[in-house]
């Protein structure tokens, strides 16, 4: 997982990555756009695949996402898959000016538009969508993109039941929070899923699940240490939105996001941390030595998840050959198993 950086050292980045034996890199998008980024890594790394973890659906057109996907594709093979998420109603109001009522349903019909877009692409069908929200009917074909058969996918971000059951209706794909237990997974995200999968009729194992995990290797304590930092102040900052209260209680952390809330409302930052114990930390996070890394992931995992994506250990993988060294043999045992 990887977000702003210059194009160049983005190119870098996928050199060492594609060299260590990744199989590829999920771009989020928070100061910077992905889509430039992709490219010159795609450029850089012939064999990586990539995804955007989540590109910000509604500020675009669906018809300006759908080209920009399909373009993507076209130019890495099909080395590329669309990531959709909604963010919440203050960055998409405030920050990028757009609407944000009725979130889910505005994703669904998002969602929609975008595969329509991509069979007029393919000259399959003419462009005809007509929404709730979004209506596509125009397509001429000097501005239709250059077609091609390679496969597109499209894949949401959904953690409440409401959105999990809009992805299991119309997506390719989940992009699961990085704050899950596998508890959350196998309880409340599977049946999410199932539920819109049933609604449409579809089989809900046709959804491939792309999972970031907080992963804190190290063979000794002090090793350990700036993983384990960094996984519990992602683990505080997360865990104080309310509407992931539920992750915490159900486990038994009951009014964990209320402490957290409050530490964050006094300016107790330093608190934070020390608010996420190391039980919870062992539920949201897989720490481990590094022989063990591997086989703890692919147990948490298997069955589960169609991508596991390193959350952590970007800079280690940048800067420090020997943390580059055994990050790689952790991802040569994950794809070999």
């Amino acid at each position: 997982m990887t977000g702003g950086a210059s194009w160049r050292d983005n190119a870098e980045l996928a050199r060492l990555l594609e060299a260590a034996g990744f199989s590829g890199m999920l771009y989020t998008e928070t100061s910077q756009v992905p889509w430039m980024q992709i490219a010159a890594a795609a450029m850089a790394a012939p064999e990586l695949h990539f995804t955007t973890g989540i590109a910000v659906a509604f500020p675009r057109s669906p018809m300006v996402t759908a080209a920009t996907g399909y373009e993507l594709a076209d130019n890495t093979g099909g080395r590329f898959r669309l990531g959709l998420g909604s963010q919440v109603r203050a960055h998409i109001e405030r920050r990028y000016g757009a609407e944000f009522e009725r979130p889910a349903a505005r994703l669904r019909d998002y969602v929609l538009a975008v595969k329509a877009c991509w069979r007029a692409f393919d000259r399959s069908e003419r462009l005809s969508h007509e929404g709730e929200f979004y209506e596509l009917s125009l397509l001429p074909p000097d501005w239709a993109p250059r077609a091609h058969d390679h496969p597109m996918r499209v894949d949401i971000s959904a953690v409440g039941p409401i959105m999990l059951g809009v992805a299991g209706e119309v997506a390719d794909g989940v992009h699961v929070h990085p704050l899950h237990s596998m508890h959350y997974i196998e309880h409340r995200l599977l049946a999410g899923i199932a539920d819109g999968a049933d609604r449409a009729g579809r089989d809900p194992g046709e959804l491939d699940l792309i999972v970031p995990v907080f992963a804190c290797p190290g063979d000794t304590p002090e090793e350990r240490a700036p993983y384990v930092a960094r996984a519990k102040q992602q683990i505080a900052f997360y865990g104080s939105t309310p509407n992931y209260a539920f992750q915490f209680d159900d486990l038994g952390f009951e009014g964990t996001t209320g402490r957290l809330r409050a530490a964050m409302k006094a300016g107790e930052f330093d608190r934070l941390t020390e608010l996420v114990t190391d039980e919870m930390l062992e539920s949201f996070a897989v720490v481990a030595s590094w022989d063990d890394l591997a086989d703890r992931l692919v147990d948490r995992y298997r069955g589960v998840a169609s991508r596991v994506v390193l959350y952590l250990g970007a800079e280690q993988i940048r800067h420090d050959d020997r943390a580059r060294g055994r990050w790689a043999e952790v991802a040569a045992t994950v794809r070999a198993a």
